[in-house]
């Protein structure tokens, strides 16, 4: 059971993702029930609530969470106009989690701020190689960012690794830690890191095999660069 400041507000942002009201309840405590196939989920409201101090979380185990990524995505475009991935709600795109022993993962933050935790019912099949340097660093700041919350320190880590490990590393890898540093730089806030981001993707030379593997990469920051011209907006510059 979830906190919330209003349980239509969930009820709003629920549907979106495809749920349906099963229970509500106003008297004497405001109270949610929702379902989505096997899916259920129960908010309770409390005056004064701020998702910002809310500690709720809950896991769903999934067959395949990037179908069920793909599905709350069509529905979080269609309610707010574009994926939210910073503030109240947002969504993390799946990855596989280092912490989680290769399960592939993902995290939807709702109104309430709490954060839904959807992990694979099987572990992705291993690495066909060895990763790289940059590879694994951008492993670590997956756990602090995506499952911690700990973007400031994610963001340290992986710009740092950028900086050291980028010669070394394959094309794909370098586009999966840039997308993931712009991620990270719009959740922040930062417009300078996320222009800068956005510039070194830019300016990548990649064949069409790296567009290939990096294809989930490349469409977040297709996503991505609109919530940074935004932050761009938002400072005055052009």
């Amino acid at each position: 059971m979830l906190p919330c400041t209003d349980i239509d507000e969930i009820a709003d942002f629920a549907t979106a993702l495809g749920f349906t009201v099963t229970y509500r309840q106003t008297r004497p405590n405001p109270y949610l029930a929702l379902r989505r196939e096997d899916i259920d989920l129960h908010y309770f409201a409390i005056d004064g609530f701020r998702p910002e101090d809310s500690y709720g979380t809950c896991g769903v185990v999934a067959p395949d969470p990037k179908l069920l990524f793909d599905a709350f995505a069509e529905g979080l475009r269609a309610r707010y106009g574009r994926l939210p991935v910073a503030g109240f709600p947002r969504i993390t795109r799946p990855r596989r989690r280092k912490n989680a022993d290769g399960f592939t993962g993902f995290s939807l933050v709702d109104p309430g701020g709490n954060w839904i935790r959807v992990m694979a019912a099987r572990p992705d099949p291993e690495p066909a190689g060895p990763a790289g340097r940059l590879a694994r660093a951008l492993e670590d700041a997956v756990v602090l960012g995506d499952s911690h919350g700990d973007v400031d320190q994610a963001a340290k880590i992986l710009g740092g690794a950028v900086r050291r490990h980028w010669d070394d590393a394959a094309p794909a890898e370098r586009v999966e830690a840039l997308a993931f540093l712009l991620e990270l730089s719009v959740r922040r806030g930062d417009a300078t890191a996320a222009r800068d981001a956005l510039a070194r993707i830019d300016a990548l030379d990649l064949s069409d095999a790296d567009r290939g593997t990096a294809t989930a990469a490349l469409t977040s920051v297709a996503e991505l660069r609109a919530a940074a011209e935004d932050l761009d907006a938002d400072r005055g510059h052009p």
